[in-house]
C-alpha cells in the first residue's frame, strides 16, 4: 500500500466547520459489504438517507441548498476506521539525528503530519500516548492537544497521558503530573505497568485517578505474565467508562491452557485488547501480536491499532488501519469482516465512540476504497476518499499503467482508476 502525503480537500481549506455547518453531501453509487449499490445523502455530520442508485436526486434534503455529489461508483463504502494506539509525540522521528527532540514546535508539527497520514489512510479519530514527567514535563502534551485543536473539523486527536513511575518515592512526581495531565486535557489515563518497580501499585494508582475524573484508562503491556494479568483484570472489572490493554503480545508466548485463563478473566473483566499487527511501539521491545483468535473466542473485544509510526522502534511503521487489517486476515486468519470490525466498529468502541452504519441516523463517519469486495479492497487499498462529520476531508488516489510491451496493447490490459487505453 502505497504510502503517500494526504491533503485535504478544497472544500476543506477554510476553518474547520461544525458538522451542523457542512452543507449536504450526495454519495452516488457507492456499493456497500452486501453487494447494494445506493447512493448516501450526508447532512449535519450525519447519514440522511440510503437509497437505490439514482433514487435520492440532487435536490434539497428538506431546506437548504441542493446536495454537493460525490461519484462512488467503483468503490466499496465502509464505516470510517479509527486509530487506538499511536505514539504521535516520537511518530516521524526515526532519520532524526540523536535524542528525539520534544521541543513543542517539534512534536506539535510531528503530531501534526502523522495525523494527517493517518486521515489518508481513512482514520478519522486518533488516540495518541504521550510520555508525560521525566524530561518531557507536560510540554509534549501540550503539543498534541494544541494539534488536536488545530486539526479539529479534519480528524479528531485525542491524548493519553503516560508517566512513567507512580509507585515509591520517585512515584510521588508522576502522580501529581499526571493529575496535572488530565487538568490539562487529557482524556485517557495510561502508561506501562510493566516499568515500573511495583506494576500492581502503579495499576492502583491509575485506576485510582481514572475513578476520580471519571477517565478512561489505556495500558501498555506485554501479557507475559498470567498472574500479574490476572490482577489486573480484577482490578479493572468495576471501572468505568472501561479499560483497554495493549499489545499483549506476550499471550502469544503463553502455554495454551494458561492463555486461554487469561483470555477469560479479560472477558469476565470487560477488559478491550488493542493488539498491533503492524509492529510494536516504543514501550515495547517484542513484535509478537495478541492471540486474536482466542481472545475472540474468549469473548475479548479486540481492537487493532498501528503503534509506531515511523520512530525508532519501527522505522517503517505506516500508521495504516485497512494493514493492520490485512495482516489479521492474512496471517491471524480472521474473516475480512471480523479483520475490518478490528479496525473500525471494535476500534471505535474501545475510544468510546458512537457505533457507525451506512444507515439513516448514524454518524457520517465514512470511507470509500476503490474495491468491489471486502477481500480485494484490504488487498490493494490504494484509492480511498474520506468522509469526517459529513465531509470529504481526504482523498488518495492511485492510477496503475502497463506499457512499454506490445502484450499491453494486444490484450487491452487494464489501468486501475482509468478508462480503456486508447
Amino acid at each position: 500500500m502505497p504510502d503517500s502525503q494526504p491533503q485535504p480537500s478544497h472544500s476543506s481549506s477554510g476553518p474547520p466547520s461544525g458538522p451542523d455547518e457542512a452543507g449536504a453531501l450526495l454519495l452516488c453509487g457507492a456499493r456497500l459489504t452486501d453487494g447494494r449499490v445506493v447512493d448516501v445523502r450526508l447532512g449535519r455530520g450525519r447519514i440522511e438517507a440510503v437509497g437505490t442508485a439514482g433514487s435520492l436526486g440532487t435536490g434539497p434534503p428538506a431546506s437548504g441548498p441542493p446536495a454537493t455529489r460525490v461519484d462512488l461508483g467503483g468503490h466499496l463504502l465502509l464505516p470510517a476506521p479509527v486509530e487506538p494506539h499511536a505514539h504521535g509525540d516520537t511518530a516521524l522521528s526515526a532519520e532524526a539525528e540523536g535524542p528525539v527532540s520534544y521541543d513543542g514546535q517539534d512534536v506539535q508539527r510531528r503530531v501534526t503530519e502523522a495525523a494527517l497520514l493517518q486521515l489518508g489512510h481513512g482514520a478519522t479519530a486518533v488516540r495518541s500516548h504521550v510520555h508525560v514527567g521525566d524530561v518531557q514535563g507536560l510540554g509534549a502534551l501540550a503539543a498534541v492537544l494544541q494539534a488536536g485543536r488545530a486539526l479539529r473539523g479534519l480528524v479528531a486527536v485525542s491524548a493519553v497521558a503516560m508517566p512513567r513511575v507512580l509507585t515509591g518515592v520517585a512515584g510521588a512526581d508522576g502522580l501529581a503530573v499526571l493529575r496535572d495531565a488530565v487538568k490539562m486535557g487529557a482524556s485517557v489515563i495510561g502508561g506501562c505497568p510493566d516499568l515500573d518497580p511495583d506494576p500492581t501499585g502503579y495499576v492502583e494508582a491509575v485506576l485510582e485517578i481514572a475513578s476520580e475524573h471519571g477517565c478512561p484508562v489505556d495500558l501498555h503491556t506485554d501479557g507475559a505474565e498470567p498472574a500479574r494479568l490476572a490482577r489486573l483484570a480484577a482490578m479493572a472489572g468495576g471501572l468505568r467508562p472501561g479499560v483497554t490493554l495493549g499489545p499483549c503480545g506476550g499471550l502469544a508466548r503463553l502455554p495454551a491452557q494458561a492463555a486461554a485463563r487469561s483470555a477469560d478473566q479479560l472477558a469476565a473483566a470487560g477488559v478491550t485488547v488493542v493488539c498491533l499487527p503492524q509492529g510494536g511501539c516504543g514501550s515495547v521491545d517484542r513484535r509478537d501480536t495478541a492471540p486474536v483468535r482466542l481472545l475472540r473466542a474468549a469473548g475479548v473485544r479486540v481492537a487493532a491499532g498501528s503503534g509506531a509510526l515511523r520512530d525508532a522502534s519501527n522505522p517503517v511503521g505506516r500508521g495504516d488501519p485497512l494493514e493492520a487489517a490485512f495482516l489479521l486476515a492474512s496471517r491471524y486468519g480472521l474473516r475480512s469482516e471480523e479483520a475490518y470490525d478490528a479496525v473500525s466498529a471494535a476500534a471505535r468502541a474501545a475510544l468510546g465512540l458512537p457505533e457507525v452504519r451506512v444507515e439513516a441516523g448514524f454518524p457520517a463517519e465514512l470511507l470509500a476504497v476503490r474495491g468491489d469486495r471486502l477481500p480485494a479492497v484490504l488487498s490493494l487499498a490504494y484509492s480511498r476518499i474520506v468522509v469526517h462529520r459529513g465531509r470529504v476531508v481526504a482523498r488518495t488516489s492511485a492510477v496503475r499503467e502497463y506499457c512499454g510491451s506490445a502484450a499491453s496493447a494486444a490484450l487491452d490490459l487494464p489501468r486501475q482508476g482509468r478508462g480503456k487505453p486508447s
